[in-house]
């Protein structure tokens, strides 16, 4: 693998990480996928959070691993994983950095999903 820039969070490119007081649950296909009270809340710049879920918490025999990848100068490469019963909608619906860089090293062991792949993505109040 060619070297990749790295960057770190500061200013211009804020990164924040919080644990999420509340309860993720998600579902697909009437199934749920995943369902938490540990989830961390990754703001990135001036996206929209993006909910962790420990991969504990992640009914992993749902997921396929695919082969496609992405790579983020603040988080490094990223591993992507289908959901078996989403059908189409679902390919790559999961992405996880399974060797994070040291400014977000918490999500390690995380997986974060796309709201537009998934049936439903609740979060409720503890």
């Amino acid at each position: 693998m060619p070297d990749r820039k790295v960057l770190v969070p500061g200013p211009d490119h804020p990164i924040t990480i919080e644990p999420n007081p509340n309860r993720i649950v998600v579902t697909v296909a009437g199934r749920t996928i995943a369902d938490t009270t540990e989830a961390l809340a990754l703001s990135e710049a001036g996206y929209p959070a993006v909910q962790y879920i420990p991969r504990k918490d992640v009914d992993v025999s749902a997921l396929e691993r695919t082969d496609h990848h992405t790579y983020c100068p603040y988080k490094g490469e990223s591993a992507y994983y289908s959901i078996t019963d989403g059908g189409e909608k679902s390919v790559n619906a999961i992405w996880t950095y399974d060797e994070p860089y040291d400014a977000v090293a918490q999500i390690k062991g995380h997986m974060a999903f796309y709201p537009d792949r998934v049936d439903r993505i609740d979060e409720t109040p503890r």
